[in-house]
């Protein structure tokens, strides 16, 4: 039985295939029948030729195509095996866009529904009426204005008035012998 299958030639690392009828017991780089094309996978751009006309004969006389042949020969009768691919960002690029999206992300939900500027309607209040997004941020939410003075005194004073003033701790000596 006759194969269409992929041989390999090049060095290391560079290889570059040649498309070639061989039995299917055969060696893979070994002795062929005959040559339908080549493939250059490592070459910018790819290069694939495949002698067409050859390559349907050989069918037509019962050799039967391996799977890489195969979709090669799909792709070169594409008319453009192997499309430019767009340039695409990297993991870590991606991933520097995503954090600036991300921090808005964190700010607390008050702020977000306060916030929410109308764009249809005109704004007749004055700038100083109305927060913006950075004084919000800036104020404490607890905060809260107060009208009458606290009575209360503050944490720290309490605490110096319930406690009485201890006297140093006497510091631990070691036992002589």
């Amino acid at each position: 039985m006759l194969k269409i299958k992929l041989a390999r030639f090049g060095k290391r690392n560079q290889p570059h295939y040649r498309i070639v009828v061989n039995k299917a017991r055969d060696k893979r780089d070994g002795a062929y029948v005959s040559q339908v094309g080549h493939y250059s996978p490592a070459e910018l751009p790819k290069v694939l030729v495949i002698d067409v006309r050859a390559y349907q004969d050989w069918l037509k006389k019962g050799a039967q195509p391996t799977e890489t042949v195969a979709a090669l020969f799909k792709r070169f009768q594409s008319g453009n095996p192997f499309p430019e691919k767009k340039p695409q960002l990297s993991r870590k690029a991606k991933a520097k866009l995503a954090k600036p999206k991300e921090e808005p992300k964190a700010e607390p939900k008050e702020n977000k529904q306060e916030t929410t500027p109308v764009v249809d309607q005109p704004v007749e209040k004055s700038a100083e009426a109305t927060p913006t997004t950075e004084q919000l941020a800036e104020t404490p939410a607890e905060t809260t204005p107060t009208t009458e003075p606290s009575t209360e005194k503050p944490i720290e004073e309490k605490l110096a008035e319930e406690t009485p003033a201890k006297s140093p701790a006497p510091s631990p000596s070691k036992k002589e012998n």
